[in-house]
């Protein structure tokens, strides 16, 4: 099976400067966990989840390590959310894209989601153009349905 045949189409994507709080309330909204972030010619420049979204709330192990008493109250980490809820995404997204083709077999694509941790990956035509995303959930889905579901 190929990428096209699992792959969602049309691809709800966020501009690079939708703050924290849009993209929140988008991912939930929307039901789904991640999309591509675009920029202004809609051409893909990152990935955005809701990971990355929760990751900005912590802190790094090395601020932790190098002041860990910045850190021991908890309402006062809980108000970092004010202090970045209308930051652009552009600053928290990741920034390596790492997509695949509509012919891209599935199993080359799930392969790939695990050897880097990827859950959802952007669908782009030869000429670079976004026609569609690909999750880990669809691969799984799919590889169940067509070969272990019981008949």
């Amino acid at each position: 099976m190929k990428v096209r045949d699992v792959m969602h189409n049309p691809v709800l994507t966020l501009a690079y400067d939708t703050p924290y709080e849009e993209a929140a309330n988008f991912l939930l909204e929307k039901n789904i966990k991640g999309c591509p972030v675009v920029n202004d010619n809609g051409d893909v420049i990152g990935m955005i989840s809701d990971k990355d979204l929760y990751r900005v709330l912590f802190p790094f192990y090395r601020s932790f390590y190098e002041s860990p008493e910045l850190y021991t109250d908890p309402e006062k980490r809980e108000s970092k959310i004010e202090e970045i809820r209308k930051n652009p995404i552009e600053r928290f997204m990741t920034r390596e894209i790492v997509s695949v083709t509509p012919d891209t077999a599935i199993m080359s694509v799930g392969a790939i989601m695990l050897a880097r941790g990827i859950n959802r990956m952007p669908v782009m035509d030869e000429s670079g153009k976004l026609v569609g995303i690909v999750t880990r959930g669809d691969i799984y889905k799919t590889i169940i349905h067509r070969h272990l579901e019981k008949k």
